[in-house]
């Protein structure tokens, strides 16, 4: 066993979420441990396309996230832009008919009320943003503000930044307690880490960490594949999917959907998805899923009918049954704050995320009003469903 350590916040969870709510905590002064049972990233942030989104978000808590994680992030690109290869390339929501752009316009009058920019895109319009676009579509609305990063680099980077100590490789066995119930650290497989504040950024595995605090929090794997192309010339400009894609995000469906999403990349291939479904933790490759993917890219992109998929992988988005994140303080348990539960939002709403609850450490009232993301706003399970 190592010795024992002690800081005044320790993180669980070495993603997206976990990397920016240690670099806030740290930029507030506090002393920060990061712990993570694999290596940064090892999680659903690796699996991940790295977008930063307010075109798919209806107005509400998570598109107000959205907008303050957004100009975090182009605050943070000004420090390593480039070395996290962040891009502002803007996303253009496409549809096939004048009913489904109808349905879009709609959308779009809320969301720009709300702060968001979205512009509506002609049919004769589009080629000139996406030369490459197939015939036919009906026109598009264009958000300037959707941007994109490298996860994994952009994780590490965080983590860099913050200056926190990470402790990879080491599994968080139990949540200790003080006798008055609040939180004094976590014990892992090497050793014990002391502080007065836990935060559980433990992704799709946060209600597991929840549970070894003694409280519920109904975090649900879903299920996502993403394609990878060979390496091209820069042919796609923006991130760019059907309209059927936010609903599929809002959806509560555990059954398979998929919408075409795709994007080029700084490095070259480009990356296809989206699908979503509730199977557990099934690390199945689908090979009708991977089908259903690239028929909606070339559908969307008919040159890509000849371009060479690379490679397929899949990650699990954590999700919650309101589709909103828990981020915050715990009432249950004094000490205790989650950041987790954003499905496949958590790379674009890390920053604020981790940014909110800086500021609630930091005894300052948060930017965002932190009440839709309460922890314990679900009703405690049943005994027989607990068990």
């Amino acid at each position: 066993m190592t010795k024992r350590l002690t800081c005044d916040v320790v993180v669980v969870g070495a993603g997206m979420v976990g990397a920016a709510s240690a670099l806030y905590a740290a930029r507030a002064g506090l002393d920060v441990v990061l712990v993570d049972r694999g290596p940064v990233a090892g999680g659903t942030t690796g699996s991940g396309e790295g977008n930063l989104l307010v075109s798919d978000k209806e107005p509400g808590p998570e598109l107000e996230l959205a907008l303050l994680s957004g100009r975090l992030w182009t605050d943070l690109a000004q420090e390593v832009g480039e070395a996290i290869e962040y891009e502002a390339k803007g996303g253009l929501v496409v549809a096939a008919t004048p009913e489904g752009l109808a349905a879009l316009e709609t959308f779009a009058v809320g969301q720009r009320a709300a702060g968001v920019e979205a512009a509506t895109v002609a049919a004769g319009q589009l080629h000139e943003l996406e030369p490459h676009l197939a015939p036919g579509l009906a026109g598009a609305v264009h958000y300037p503000q959707d941007a994109q990063v490298m996860p994994t680099l952009a994780a590490a980077h965080l983590v860099r930044a913050s200056g926190a100590r990470l402790l990879t490789g080491r599994t968080v066995t139990e949540v200790l307690h003080t006798a008055d119930g609040a939180v004094r650290g976590v014990r892992t497989d090497k050793g014990e880490i002391h502080a007065p504040v836990v935060v559980n950024a433990a992704g799709t595995w946060g209600g597991e960490l929840a549970a070894l605090a003694g409280v519920s929090l109904p975090v649900l794997p879903r299920r996502g594949f993403v394609l990878v192309t060979e390496p091209l010339p820069r042919m796609i400009r923006h991130k760019v999917y059907a309209a059927d894609y936010v609903a599929d995000v809002a959806s509560d469906s555990a059954a398979l959907q998929t919408s075409p999403v795709v994007e080029g990349t700084a490095a070259g291939p480009v990356l296809i998805g989206a699908s979503r479904e509730r199977v557990g933790f099934d690390r199945t490759f689908s090979l009708p899923v991977a089908r259903a993917l690239a028929g909606g890219a070339t559908r969307l992109f008919p040159f890509l009918e000849k371009v060479k998929a690379m490679r397929g992988y899949l990650g699990f988005r954590p999700y919650m049954p309101d589709h909103l994140p828990a981020i915050g303080p715990d009432a249950r348990v004094p000490g205790l704050f989650h950041a987790c539960g954003h499905e496949g939002a958590g790379i674009g709403l890390a920053t604020g995320t981790g940014y909110l609850i800086a500021q609630v450490l930091s005894g300052k009232s948060p930017d965002l009003d932190l009440g839709p993301f309460r922890p314990d706003r679900f009703p405690s399970p049943a005994p027989e469903e607990a068990q």
